[in-house]
């Protein structure tokens, strides 16, 4: 590795762009894998994580890096684009290591990884060499100026070893990862042990939480949603999309699905229950029951401000529901649609009531989801309107719902491989 220093801190290097030595950028660095080599010997470090076009994450050895520093880093080109998955005693220094605790050898007590350094040694391996932590311990008497709270570089060799098997903060990984969108995020939960996911998810806020186990598979959402304390899986479920929170309950048995429905907020338990009826593969499973809903006499500016509404997803924005009251699903009579399109072309005072599409059909909440993608395809959709038998709006299937639902079981971990020139993976 040329004009590089030999020692560098992971924390001060995550998020940066890696590229290639004609510039063009492959990822951002997401983690670094180690390799635990066993009592009295510095774990190796063997590689880094980098998430690519298409938000996967692939590993990239380091010695293919040819320029590390806190600017950038740069390595041959020559990605493997399998996406990433542990093997045998590599950990992850971000999801696994950071926030773990160690005791310090010199007996001043306990302290908590807050980064780990690697260095580069004579024959261009890498190993960990310092780790910057914050004492957890109890003050000792032999040092009495290192308090609790304190931070401060130690030698790896200054440790006696990691706790593995207890429990551990998730606190930096969360904070490191913040600007992940949750889709992302999941990701980064996914490729981690059970353990260390439940870890993970338990750090989360509820809403954040929420967001993060929609895009989940169905087995990570279940481990998750059963680790968590039941009045607060009750409260993530509230969070969650009523849709999903609905198929989430449809993985557990029945009677912690009925002891998690009495304990949501009843008008959050009202939407989901009312999912749970219908027949699978119908537009009533797949439906949310809260798209946009306004009355005729609603005006254009009225209707721009709802639509504005950040929770809103791209496809529930792009349709006003019009029907009479009341505006909640079952609604009254359901009158038509206006599209984002005629809401920008019209005057702000303008009555939704007059610019109405009338000619879109709606579809019956028993619709098979063949019919449902049909139509969405054939009329250029991203939602269509969902009523019942007696024409009331129940709610809205939108283009990310069937695609959810048509997609294999394993999209969200599938490995597509790109055209780009594939290397075996190496740890050398």
């Amino acid at each position: 590795m040329s004009k590089n220093p030999t020692r560098v801190f992971i924390a001060r290097l995550l998020g940066l762009d890696v590229f290639d030595p004609l510039g063009d950028r492959l990822g951002r660095l997401r983690d670094a894998v180690v390799l635990d080599r066993g009592p009295g010997r510095p774990p190796q470090a063997v590689g880094i994580v980098v998430e690519v076009p298409g938000k996967k994450r692939v590993f990239v050895p380091l010695t293919r890096i040819t320029s590390m520093d806190p600017s950038q880093i740069i390595c041959t080109g020559l990605v493997n684009l399998r996406r990433f998955e542990q093997r045998g005693a590599e950990m992850l220094v971000v999801g696994e290591l950071f926030d773990r605790k160690v005791t310090l050898r010199d007996g001043s007590g306990d302290a908590t990884i807050e980064d780990i350094a690697i260095e580069q040694n004579r024959a261009g391996d890498w190993h960990v060499s310092n780790l910057f932590v914050r004492r957890t311990g109890s003050e000792s008497r032999l040092r009495p100026l290192r308090r609790r709270g304190e931070q401060m570089i130690v030698d790896w060799k200054d440790i006696i070893h990691w706790d593995t098997s207890g429990p551990q903060a998730a606190t930096s990984f969360v904070a490191q990862n913040d600007d992940l969108k949750a889709a992302d995020f999941a990701d980064a939960l996914h490729e981690m042990s059970g353990k260390r996911r439940i870890e993970v998810a338990s750090e989360l806020q509820d809403e954040r939480l929420a967001d993060v186990l929609q895009e989940l598979p169905d087995d990570d959402q279940v481990q998750i949603l059963q680790s968590l304390d039941v009045e607060r899986a009750a409260d993530v479920l509230e969070e969650m999309d009523p849709d999903d929170a609905a198929d989430l309950l449809n993985e557990l048995p029945e009677d912690q699905k009925e002891e998690l429905l009495q304990l949501m907020e009843p008008e959050d338990a009202r939407d989901v229950r009312r999912l749970l009826t219908y027949e699978e593969d119908t537009a009533g499973s797949l439906m949310t029951p809260v798209p946009v809903i306004l009355p005729p006499e609603a005006t254009v500016a009225e209707a721009l401000a709802h639509v504005r509404r950040e929770e809103l997803t791209p496809a529930l924005a792009s349709s006003i529901y019009v029907c009479r009251p009341p505006l909640e699903t079952p609604t009254g009579r359901y009158l038509g649609v206006v599209h984002i399109q005629a809401l920008l072309r019209s005057a702000p005072p303008e009555a939704l009531g007059n610019i109405l599409d009338t000619d879109l059909e709606p579809v019956r909440d028993y619709a098979s989801i063949s019919e449902v993608s049909r139509m969405l395809a054939s009329y250029n959709l991203n939602s269509l309107p969902v009523i019942n038998d007696t024409g009331r709006l129940v709610g809205a299937v939108t283009v990310d719902d069937v695609l959810d639902h048509l997609l294999p079981d394993d999209w969200r971990i599938s490995d597509e491989t790109g055209p780009i020139t594939q290397q075996g993976r190496t740890n050398g």
